[in-house]
Formats: structure tokens, C-alpha cells, sequence
């Protein structure tokens, strides 16, 4: 079974100014996909803090998968992307440019995403819009190779290839 973090970044749900929609509901969708969420939380838009909640969880060691939620924008205090950039070793561009491909297909907002994925120790980072149906949307866009994806950083030595 899969281990997976949530990290809503948003300074007014971590103010207590507006309900954190997104987190929840992120939640809702990896449970019932069997995947076990071991921690949730929220954080400001403050790259120092994001930055240090990732590090910290991935190199715990105790979760597979950190989703974010928020920040992922083109706002002045959207800096879930560098945060991202400035902890994980590795960067998966094929998870950003599917989702942002599958988004398209429903708002041209979708290029404004600056969204990105990578690797920390054994653990994969993926950024996720803020808003509830469009996270759910973009993690809909890719959660089919994310077991694949996991096992490989993890160092399942077994052929790619399709018997």
C-alpha cells in the first residue's frame, strides 16, 4: 500500500480565513484508490516553510508520495514551484506536461500552471493546482503511473517493458 502526504499551501486557509477544500478532498480520492494518507497540514505561501515541511517528510522516510496543493500559479506568492525545485534531487517533467495537457482540455488556465514533480530519496513531489476540481483533475491525470513511478525510485530492478 501506497503512503502518501498532502501539503495545502494557502495563506488564508492557514490564517483559518477560508476552509481548506482542496486537502480534503485530495484525501477522499487517494483513500479510496486504497492509497493510506499518513499526514495532512497546512502551510502559508512561504517558500522557507514549504520547503521545509517536504524535506522533512521525505526524508522521514514514512511516505511514498507528497502531494501539494496551492501556489502553483503565476500570483507574486506562488512559490510552491521553487520550493519544490529547491528540495527534490530529480525532476519528472512527463508528470507536470500530462497534467497541464489533460487540464488544457478544460480551461485554458491549465498553461498557467507552473507545477512541477520530483524525487527526494524515495520519495515523489508532485505540485497540484489549489483549486478542489482541479487538483483532483491533474492527480486523475496521472495517478495510473504513479505506482509504476514510485516503485522505480524505490529500486524495483524489474523490466519496464510490457510482457
Amino acid at each position: 500500500m501506497l503512503r502518501a502526504a498532502i501539503l495545502t499551501v494557502s495563506d488564508r486557509s492557514s490564517q483559518g480565513k477560508r476552509n481548506d477544500a482542496s486537502g480534503p478532498l485530495l484525501e477522499d480520492y487517494l483513500t479510496s484508490r486504497d492509497i493510506h494518507v499518513s499526514c495532512t497540514t497546512i502551510c502559508p505561501d512561504e517558500e522557507s516553510i514549504i520547503a521545509d515541511i517536504l524535506k522533512n517528510w521525505a526524508d522521514e522516510g514514512t511516505v511514498d508520495l507528497i502531494l501539494t496543493t496551492g501556489g502553483t500559479g503565476v500570483a507574486p506568492r506562488d512559490v510552491t514551484p521553487e520550493a519544490t525545485l529547491a528540495v527534490v534531487k530529480r525532476i519528472v517533467p512527463g508528470i507536470a506536461e500530462a497534467m497541464r495537457s489533460a487540464s488544457a482540455l478544460k480551461t485554458p488556465y491549465a498553461m498557467l500552471s507552473r507545477a512541477i514533480a520530483g524525487i527526494r530519496g524515495n520519495t515523489l513531489i508532485v505540485n497540484l493546482p489549489g483549486s478542489p476540481n482541479g487538483a483532483v483533475e491533474n492527480l486523475e491525470a496521472v495517478i495510473a503511473a504513479l505506482p509504476h513511478a514510485i516503485a522505480k525510485i524505490q529500486g524495483d530492478p524489474s523490466d519496464c517493458a510490457s510482457p
